[in-house]
């Protein structure tokens, strides 16, 4: 049987415009796709905007966020290593993914959205059927992903993605360069979130899934497999 394929995007920005605080990739956001992929015996390429190093958020590092599995893999020295040797998405851009995940974090929102490369990677696989896939700030990365028709990808679909009271909570509304939910808003009419905030929720529509914010993680990575499998 082939082996499954899944591309994993993180960002490379490490600090917000401000320069007051550091940011970077949601380490959960990443982890929980990664463990499940691996646990099932996918192929896992992580990739970024620029290759290289991917900065962490050091709030998804703390006692309350950082949880089991995300530890584990933090303290391994070989994840750490494929961290600091991402992928440059220029040289995945010809390669043939089961899936593309859009990982978060708010360092996504500032090389996520206008990113060409992002864009073309994101096309090309959600018109040959496969899974295109992004968590929390990791939405904002199809904000501006255009079809071939010349439509928005996310017209009329049903989404989810971080919303504004959620940033409110993570005392981040003065940083960020723009509201989440209100760009993703403009797209679609069809934009979803969780009654209770910072709690699960994940969407599934036709071959687009995504998830609402960090406590998504496990779920997601969990939806994401059992779409890969029944796709078999």
């Amino acid at each position: 049987m082939r082996i499954l394929r899944i591309l994993i995007v993180v960002t490379n920005i490490n600090i917000y415009e401000s320069g007051k605080l550091r940011t970077g990739l949601w380490l959960g956001e990443l982890t929980h796709i990664y463990h499940e992929a691996i646990t099932n015996g996918y192929e896992v390429t992580i990739a970024s905007p620029n290759g290289g190093n991917v900065p962490v958020d050091p709030e998804s590092l703390k006692r309350f966020t950082l949880d089991k599995i995300s530890r584990r893999y933090w303290e391994d020295s070989s994840f750490r290593k494929l961290l600091k040797n991402s992928k440059s998405l220029a040289k995945v851009s010809g390669q043939q993914f089961d899936c593309v995940y859009l990982a978060g974090g708010h360092g996504t929102m500032y090389d996520f959205p206008n990113n060409t490369t992002l864009q073309n990677i994101i096309r090309t696989h959600y018109e040959t059927g496969k899974i295109v896939s992004a968590i929390c700030h990791g939405v904002g990365g199809l904000l501006n992903v255009k079809l071939s028709n010349g439509e928005y990808l996310i017209r009329d679909r049903t989404i989810t993605g971080f919303n504004w009271f959620e940033e409110s909570l993570a005392k981040r509304k003065k940083e960020v360069p723009f509201s989440l939910e209100a760009e993703l808003k403009k797209r679609t009419s069809n934009y979803k979130k969780a009654l209770i905030p910072m709690t699960s929720k994940v969407i599934v529509d036709g071959n687009i899934i995504t998830g609402q914010n960090p406590f998504s993680s496990k779920e997601m990575a969990k939806v994401i497999i059992d779409e890969l499998k029944n796709k078999r």
